[in-house]
């Protein structure tokens, strides 16, 4: 009973870190709920808005979709770190880097702008939670600038925070992503965000294409006692 008891303190104990690392990373985020978010563009089944952050000339922006895929699809992308290239609009490299777990992990992207703006590289850090009572999963991205050296090439962005919010609908799939970003250098505020809302519709528009693929099909989330997600594995081998 005792050994029990401990293995629930450290249970509880890493729940509650994550959560704290959870909600750290949001806090430079605004408000999901905030009725400040300004309606940019509708269009199929992706609303973009955008809101104006109080210590920056960029905007934020949420995009909220309803994906035609089930859950089990986007999250294989999501662990996938090339699938930036294919899915994010203008991601051009993407690799995970470090030794990281599914739910605390490192990854390294570029992104391409318009000429003659030097193009942009992020480094992230990637936290990821998930509930199998919810059955939501959350990501939170956020640059570490530091953790990697910098490339004569690229402008380091130093401060970008991201969270992706995953809720099942059946065999659908609402996304909700709200980014902010400072590219760094300098870049003219109204430049940033006249890209703020073609961005997220073509990166939604191409991530619903992406998860249909085969490689991404017949996963499943993998949880824990305590209902927590741990993986995402893949199909089985039919020699199993």
């Amino acid at each position: 009973m005792a050994k029990h008891r401990v293995w629930q303190f450290i249970a509880r104990t890493f729940a509650t870190t994550a959560l704290a690392l959870s909600l750290s990373a949001q806090a430079s985020l605004p408000d999901e709920a905030s009725p400040d978010w300004s309606l940019s563009k509708s269009t199929d089944d992706i609303r973009v808005y955008t809101i104006e952050q109080p210590d920056s000339s960029f905007r934020a922006f949420k995009a909220i979709a309803l994906l035609d895929v089930p859950i089990e699809n986007l999250m294989a992308v999501m662990i996938d770190p090339t699938s930036c290239e294919a899915w994010v609009h203008g991601c051009t490299e993407s690799y995970g880097f470090g030794n990281g777990t599914f739910h605390d992990r490192y990854a390294y992207s570029v992104n391409d702008m318009p000429w003659p703006v030097a193009d942009r590289d992020y480094v992230l850090h990637i936290v990821t939670e998930g509930s199998e009572r919810t059955g939501e999963v959350v990501m939170n991205l956020n640059a570490v600038p530091d953790h990697r050296e910098e490339f004569e090439d690229y402008v380091r962005v130093d401060r970008s925070d991201t969270l992706y919010r995953f809720v099942p609908e059946g065999e659908q799939t609402r996304m909700v992503w709200i980014q902010h970003t400072d590219p760094n250098g300098a870049l003219p505020g109204w430049l940033v965000n006249s890209l703020l809302v073609d961005i997220p519709i073509k990166s939604l528009q191409s991530l619903e294409k992406v998860a249909k693929q085969a490689k991404y099909r017949e996963h499943q989330l993998e949880f824990d006692d305590q209902g927590r997600l741990t993986a995402v594995s893949g199909p089985k081998s039919g020699d199993d």
